[in-house]
């Protein structure tokens, strides 16, 4: 398997970037990480774009994501929100998992905001459902359905009591 040479292959599983809850708000727009590769004051923001860059593109592919290395004393995150605004995150000498909770806590959708969207996801994503708060209010709204029984009366013969058009006893 090609894809599990190099430096921490688990990167480059589907698995390990569906396990990420980096998954930024409607605002964000563009992160940009800036580090240097020398220093040890920098090595958590390297640890963080080693380690959480891959799957912050991945659960967000809308957004931009950029790293600026070497071109700045001390490291920082900067991130572009939809109203023209940016926000400053200071990284400096920070670890991995200091960076990434701080990012998520301040960047990120809350648990419970996140499985109220995987809930109503897939309560929308199945065309099989219908009723409130789906697409359709009716089966009869789906092609090939039998129209409504209230609009257009159902024939006998689908009926439960008639058989060949007569009552049954």
């Amino acid at each position: 398997m090609p894809f599990m040479k190099g430096k921490a292959p688990i990167r480059r599983t589907l698995q390990y970037l569906q396990s990420s809850r980096l998954v930024l708000r409607e605002r964000v727009k563009v992160v940009t990480v800036n580090y240097n590769t020398i220093g040890d004051h920098h090595k958590g923001a390297q640890e963080f774009v080693f380690w959480h860059l891959s799957q912050l593109q991945y659960k967000n592919p809308q957004i931009q994501v950029a790293t600026f290395k070497n071109i700045t004393p001390s490291p920082f995150i900067r991130v572009f929100l939809d109203d023209g605004g940016d926000v400053l995150m200071d990284v400096d000498s920070k670890s991995r998992s200091d960076i990434h909770d701080h990012f998520r806590k301040v960047f990120c959708k809350s648990d419970t905001k996140l499985a109220e969207e995987e809930r109503e996801r897939q309560s929308r994503d199945n065309p099989a459902n219908f009723g409130w708060g789906c697409d359709r209010q009716c089966i009869c709204e789906v092609p090939g359905q039998v129209p409504c029984p209230g609009v257009v009366p159902v024939p006998k013969l689908m009926r439960g009591k008639y058989k060949y058009g007569k009552v049954l006893d």
